[in-house]
């Protein structure tokens, strides 16, 4: 089953918390993007039950393997579209805004033709 933007959302922060952190509980997800903590229980018990990730025992957060290249996909995707967005004189944040929408909705051609001109132009 395909993500949803807002299912994307949660497992990008997950990887971002998880590359911070040794461990990654609901409530840092929470803090993290400044959300309520029922909102994050079912993402968070979505993500579970579509196999992105895995809730030990102790309430800790791992990434499946697919969940780690989902996550880390959508993270490059922010990342270089952000760094995009600056390159033509967007502030910051904007740009990071910016680009947290469109990567949601960009094509994967559109985006690798994007990410092939920032590396060839880097």
């Amino acid at each position: 089953m395909a993500l949803k933007p807002s299912g994307e959302m949660y497992l990008e922060t997950i990887y971002i918390l998880c590359n911070k952190k040794s461990s990654v509980r609901s409530i840092d997800i929470a803090e993290y993007m400044n959300y309520t903590k029922p909102s994050v229980s079912r993402a968070v018990g979505r993500l579970k039950s579509e196999g992105y990730i895995v809730i030990g025992n102790d309430g800790y957060i791992t990434l499946t393997d697919n969940g780690y290249v989902e996550a880390k996909k959508i993270y490059e995707r922010h990342t270089i579209l952000t760094k995009v967005l600056m390159m033509i004189g967007i502030d910051e944040e904007t740009a990071s805004d910016d680009a947290c929408k469109i990567e949601h909705i960009i094509s994967n051609k559109s985006f690798e033709t994007i990410k092939k001109h920032v590396e060839d132009n880097s």
